[in-house]
């Protein structure tokens, strides 16, 4: 008669712990949390529009630029008012895709964030209809969904990083949806900053129409997402 293998020893209690999806989650919220509360000491926006040019040599100054901009974005800085700072600083010409991939490294490193510590905890939470849909389509249309999210205002950019993290959409084809996705809203913003000293000229005029027109189908779509809750509600 064989005897039984011997079962595996328990591993550590601080190796359990650090394993947890709750404990990883946790982890994310204070990495979230700090990148915000750093702003109390720093402002992303007033130094990518005059401090680099000070403090970092030339040959520095666009790695940099990209650097501070990504972390701006990690910190919940909003992108118009980087995206601002971009024109004012570097023009058009350069700032336009500086800018473009600085949001791109900022969703790239906010997703992988979400992806290796709070999907774990989250995604057994994604339960009724309307998650279970939005989580499908995310998964099986990872860059037509992402691409559509950053073409059309209305969510928060931060939030779109993390609700695709959550999913089950690839990394490559959310960083390639969103690189793509992001050039018109970034392109109005840089544009109507370097352009803002002559509010006549065309640029000035066309970008501010562009923040114009963003800016009501943003409260069109909160209004009309607004309206669906109570039909889901009651559904």
């Amino acid at each position: 008669m064989h005897a039984p293998p011997p079962s595996p020893p328990a591993q550590p209690w601080p190796r359990r712990v650090l394993r947890s999806p709750w404990t990883r989650l946790a982890l994310l919220l204070v990495i979230l949390g700090t990148a915000a509360g750093s702003l109390l000491l720093w402002d992303p926006s007033a130094l990518l529009s005059g401090g680099l040019t000070s403090s970092v040599p030339g040959v520095w100054q666009a790695p940099v630029f990209v650097a501070v901009y990504a972390v701006g974005t990690v910190a919940f800085v909003p992108r118009p008012a980087l995206n601002a700072a971009a024109g004012l600083l570097l023009g058009v010409a350069q700032g336009l895709p500086l800018a473009v991939l600085g949001t791109t490294l900022g969703a790239a490193l906010a997703f992988g964030l979400g992806r290796l510590l709070g999907r774990d905890a989250l995604r057994p939470l994604l339960r009724g209809r309307a998650l279970t849909a939005l989580d499908r389509r995310f998964t099986e249309q990872g860059f037509r969904s992402v691409l559509l999210l950053r073409l059309f205002p209305g969510l928060p950019f931060q939030a779109g990083n993390f609700a695709a993290a959550f999913s089950g959409v690839a990394f490559g084809p959310f960083v390639a949806a969103t690189a793509i996705g992001v050039v018109p809203s970034t392109a109005a913003y840089v544009v109507a900053a370097a352009s803002a000293r002559t509010p006549g000229s065309a640029a000035f005029l066309v970008s501010a129409g562009a923040i114009a027109l963003m800016v009501v189908l943003s409260a069109v779509s909160m209004w009309r997402a607004a309206r669906r809750r109570p039909r889901a509600r009651t559904a």
